[in-house]
C-alpha cells in the first residue's frame, strides 16, 4: 500500500513506498541488488487488495523480471509498481542493475542500482467537496518524477540480509503557493532470513523486514514459514502494532511458486464494519532449463 498524505495550507506531507505482506518473495521490489541472485530469469506478479470493503482503499499491483546476464556477476531487472488509492493513482517504473562478489564458496554479496519514473494522476474532481476551492478544480494528470535508490545485499545458501533505500529523491508532486507539496520521503529497508532444515522433509524460515520512513510510525514485520517436502508452504507473519496475517504458498515443479496471503488488522480500523482484512497473491515463475546445481527451490 502507498498512502499520499495531501492537505491545503503549510505543512508536510510524505508518501510511502508499497507495502507487502509477502515480501520475502518480491525482495527485488524494495532492494536493487537482489536483481539476478536466483541464479536465473525470475518472473514475478504480485496482486494486493487493503481494506476490503473499505470505498476507495488502496490496492497494489507489481510486475518484475530480473536475471543474471552474460557478465560474470552483473544482474539486471526490471519492474512496474500500480497503486490506487481513491482519487489518487500512481505508476512507478524502475530498473534495476547489481553486481555481485563472490566472498567465498557459498558467499555472495551484491551492491545494487535503482533507477526509476514515477507518473501521478490526482482526480480532485472525484472527492466529495463542501467548500469551493480553485485548487482543486484542476486535476493532477501524468506528473512524471524521476528518482534513484540503491541497496546491498548478502546471501548463501541457507541465511540473507539486505539494507537498500529504493528512492534517494524526495521529489515534490505538487506545484503552486497554495497548495502544500507531497513529497516523497526516503525508505529505508533492512531486510533478514534463514533457513533451517529440521529434518529431510521439512524447513523453517524466519524473516523479518524493517521499514523506516522519516514522518511515519516504525514497521516491523515478523514472520515465520514452514516449508513440506520442497512444495507446500504455511507460515504466519506479525506487523508490529498493525495486522496479523496467515500466509499459504505452494512449489509447482520447481518452477511456479503461488502465494497467498491474508492480514487482519490488530488497531481499531480492523473492527470496523466495512473492513474486511487485505487480500495478497503472488505468482512467480522462474526459468529453469535443468536443476543443473539448483539443489531445491529456492526459499528466497
Amino acid at each position: 500500500m502507498a498512502v499520499t498524505f495531501l492537505s491545503f495550507g503549510e505543512g508536510l506531507f510524505a508518501q510511502q513506498d508499497a507495502q507487502y505482506t509477502q515480501y520475502m518473495y518480491n525482495t527485488v521490489s524494495v532492494n536493487p541488488a537482489y536483481a539476478g541472485s536466483r541464479g536465473h530469469i525470475s518472473a514475478a506478479a504480485l496482486y494486493r487488495a487493503q481494506w476490503v470493503g473499505l470505498s476507495g482503499a488502496p490496492t497494489t499491483q507489481t510486475l518484475n523480471v530480473h536475471s543474471p546476464i552474460g557478465y560474470q556477476g552483473v544482474g539486471l531487472g526490471a519492474s512496474i509498481v500500480r497503486d490506487r488509492i481513491g482519487p489518487t493513482a500512481e505508476d512507478n517504473f524502475d530498473v534495476d542493475f547489481s553486481y555481485t562478489l563472490y566472498t567465498s564458496s557459498e558467499g555472495r554479496l551484491s551492491f545494487g542500482l535503482k533507477a526509476s519514473l514515477n507518473l501521478l494522476d490526482v482526480r480532485f474532481s472525484e472527492l466529495n467537496q463542501f467548500t469551493t476551492d480553485p485548487i482543486l478544480e484542476n486535476n493532477v494528470d501524468n506528473r512524471l518524477s524521476p528518482n534513484f535508490g540503491a541497496g546491498i545485499y548478502y546471501h548463501n545458501e541457507n541465511f540473507y540480509a539486505g539494507l537498500s533505500i529504493p528512492r534517494f529523491l524526495e521529489t515534490s508532486h505538487f506545484d503552486g503557493e497554495s497548495l502544500s507539496t507531497a513529497s516523497e520521503q526516503m525508505n529505508f529497508y533492512f531486510i533478514t532470513g534463514y533457513v533451517w532444515d529440521l529434518n529431510s522433509y521439512l524447513k523453517f524460515k524466519p524473516t523479518l523486514l524493517t521499514k523506516v520512513v522519516q514522518g511515519a510510525p516504525l514497521q516491523v514485520d515478523l514472520s515465520a514459514n514452514f516449508m513440506l517436502s520442497e512444495k507446500f508452504i504455511l507460515g504466519a507473519a506479525y506487523r508490529w502494532d498493525a495486522a496479523v496475517s496467515g500466509m499459504l504458498g505452494f512449489n509447482i515443479a520447481d518452477k511456479i511458486l503461488i502465494g497467498m496471503a491474508y492480514d487482519r488488522e490488530t488497531t481499531e480500523l480492523g473492527n470496523a464494519t466495512f473492513n474486511d482484512g487485505s487480500f495478497e497473491i503472488i505468482f512467480r515463475y522462474d526459468f529453469i532449463s535443468t536443476k543443473g546445481s539448483l539443489k531445491s527451490p529456492r526459499f528466497f
